[in-house]
């Protein structure tokens, strides 16, 4: 399993990039199967932490996905919209969902770390 160490974690299994961009882990993305649509939220709307932001549907169910971070949000990446299976074939990179202007920095510092994430999904 892919846990990138420059992120941060929601216990919920989204990350968060330093600039905001938001995505769901490669373990989410693995259990939720093949992702088949994505409700991206809209620019210019402002969440609070684990309030959810979007959805992703899978073969399998339509699963929330939670903001990590206070703020607003200022892109969406329209290209999952196209294709969702960038979520599952590059959760990290492409398959990015949404970038947020924090409100507070601080939320971050309160999300998991690599070695927090990499126990909670391997059950230590």
């Amino acid at each position: 399993m892919n846990i990138p160490a420059d992120l941060r974690y929601a216990k919920s299994h989204e990350w968060l990039r330093a600039d905001g961009t938001v995505g769901i882990s490669d373990h989410a993305q693995a259990e939720l199967t093949d992702i088949v649509y994505v409700d991206l939220p809209a620019v210019g709307r402002v969440v609070r932490a684990g309030e959810v932001a979007c959805v992703v549907e899978s073969v399998k169910a339509a699963s929330d996905i939670y903001s990590p971070v206070s703020g607003r949000i200022v892109a969406v990446n329209k290209d999952v919209s196209a294709n969702p299976a960038l979520v599952n074939t590059d959760p990290y990179g492409a398959g990015w969902l949404f970038r947020i202007e924090a409100a507070d920095p601080a939320e971050r510092d309160a999300l998991l770390t690599v070695a927090d994430y990499g126990a909670q999904v391997s059950g230590n």
